[in-house]
């Protein structure tokens, strides 16, 4: 009996049910999933959902991007709800912004998708938003990364020039020290040799 078909099978089977498995954190029931009001960060979402998820619930959570690719698999969507999260509308919200776009000619029906920041933004729904207005805040977002990048150079410059500082003033004092202590070991040797010569005499004396 050839067992390489049986094994090829079983292996399969075993990578589409583990495909298949609900995500940690959701609720899951036949093809529909229920990710809401679980206080999930962008950052605790899974990898991936069930390919043949039909509705998806991610409302009520505290989102701030969707990561790239997560919905594109899912080709059995129908419904899926995204509002009620903190979206921040910069770089990270253009995946979000053009699955919206593509999904329907309707706009209203994702008006309640709405930006939480930056505070030009807030309140904004997320597929109204321009590409030239995303690629501000993200232009925004590159400068204040280039400041922070600035402050802390700055801080290092600083603290370099400190430990500098305190490394001369250190050797300064140990250069003092040391001539301090040169001075009374040669002090001290000159005192005891003119002990010894001022009793010479008296014992050349005395024989």
């Amino acid at each position: 009996m050839d067992v390489l078909p049986f094994c090829l099978l079983f292996l399969f089977g075993v990578k589409g049910q583990g495909s298949s498995v609900c995500p940690h954190h959701c609720s899951c029931h036949q093809d529909r999933v229920n990710c809401s009001h679980r206080s999930l960060t962008s950052s605790m979402l899974p990898a991936h959902f069930p390919p043949g998820t039909t509705q998806l619930n991610l409302h009520g959570n505290m989102l701030t991007t969707l990561p790239n690719g997560l919905l594109d698999d899912l080709n059995e969507l129908r419904s899926v709800s995204l509002h009620g999260n903190r979206w921040t509308c910069d770089c990270g919200v253009l995946y979000l912004r053009a699955w919206l776009i593509r999904q329907s000619s309707d706009h209203t029906l994702y008006l309640n998708i709405s930006c939480s920041s930056p505070p030009n933004l807030q309140g904004r729904p997320v597929i109204s938003l321009t590409e030239e207005e995303v690629l501000e805040s993200c232009y925004y977002w590159y400068c204040d990364l280039a400041l922070a990048s600035q402050v802390c150079l700055l801080v290092f410059v600083l603290v370099q020039v400190l430990l500098l500082v305190a490394l001369i003033v250190f050797l300064r004092r140990f250069e003092r020290l040391a001539r301090e202590v040169r001075r009374a070991t040669a002090e001290t040797t000159f005192g005891d040799g003119l002990t010894a010569n001022d009793y010479e005499p008296l014992k050349e004396g005395r024989t």
